[in-house]
């Protein structure tokens, strides 16, 4: 893991090419409201969708308030396909410390719940 990106500086790069930003919440709560261009990959899952992230330069992990998601960033720089030069980052503050506003999820996305079915 790199490190922590402030908010200010995610926001700056957050159109880049290669860069993913990844938020670890439950689908419910990614639908109520997620920084624009995220991605939904709640932290149960990174384990098995780390493939996914595969070719990306710049990873940044996202979580309420900036805890888990430094595990997950950790988790996800440990992966062995993520490019040796990626960078894999931690939003300090989480949402919590996002200045922009959230994007909720349009309905035809799908349902807003945790529900597995």
């Amino acid at each position: 893991m790199d490190g922590e990106v402030s908010a200010e500086e995610l926001a700056a790069v957050l159109d880049e090419d290669g860069v993913r930003v990844v938020d670890i919440r439950r689908r419910g709560a990614y639908a109520q409201g997620h920084i624009p261009g995220s991605e939904c990959i709640p932290f149960g899952e990174l384990p098995q969708s780390v493939d996914d992230l595969a070719g990306a330069e710049r990873v940044v992990t996202v979580c309420p308030h900036g805890e888990s998601s430094v595990r997950a960033a950790r988790l996800v720089a440990s992966y062995e396909g993520l490019d040796d030069d990626a960078t894999v980052e931690s939003l300090a503050e989480g949402l919590a410390g996002w200045p922009g506003d959230l994007e909720a999820a349009s309905s035809d996305e799908g349902p807003a719940t945790d529900a597995p079915f």
